[in-house]
């Protein structure tokens, strides 16, 4: 008598293990299923994420300059006509200065300097990396289009809230 109950319980033993073999591979394909899923949504929000943030952080500088003549486009100087730039302008201690943000040698660059001051494209302060940066300003919105490392465009248009550009 004592052998049958040992096969039995030999046959219980292995059916609670099969289960739990079973249990553990389910566990584990959900679990791959879910890190693969969440890699791909992380992947596309870093893409995203990487498309807007040059146009981005153009607008909230445009955001805080947007007052009367704060805000113009043109080229970066006489002697880089091809180079589109954004000037912002301000007034401090009675004196006129630009803050000019544009595109140069793969990336982003913001340039501080007075009115009057002429400086060279890579005198600017690197921003981020980017391929390409063009403005546009037509009457009152102003039109950003960055390009990525990877070629990726975006767009921004921005109603500017004081009606008027500057003049350079």
């Amino acid at each position: 008598m004592r052998r049958g109950q040992t096969r039995r319980h030999g046959l219980d033993s292995v059916f609670v293990l099969l289960l739990f073999g079973v249990f553990a591979c389910c566990l584990m394909l959900v679990l791959l299923t879910g890190a693969s899923s969440y890699k791909r949504v992380a992947d596309r929000g870093e893409e995203a994420y990487e498309q807007r943030i040059c146009t981005q952080y153009i607008a909230t500088k445009v955001r805080h300059n947007d007052y009367s003549g704060g805000v113009t486009v043109g080229p970066f100087s006489e002697e880089e006509p091809e180079l589109s730039t954004l000037f912002l302008h301000q007034t401090i201690e009675g004196e006129d200065y630009w803050v000019r943000i544009y595109c140069y040698d793969g990336t982003v660059r913001e340039l501080f300097t007075e009115a009057d001051q002429v400086m060279e494209p890579e005198d600017g302060q690197e921003v981020m990396a980017a391929s390409a940066l063009y403005f546009t300003l037509e009457e009152g919105v102003l039109t950003i289009t960055a390009a990525d490392t990877a070629g990726q465009t975006s767009e921004l248009s921005l109603l500017l809230r004081s009606g008027e550009e500057a003049a350079l």
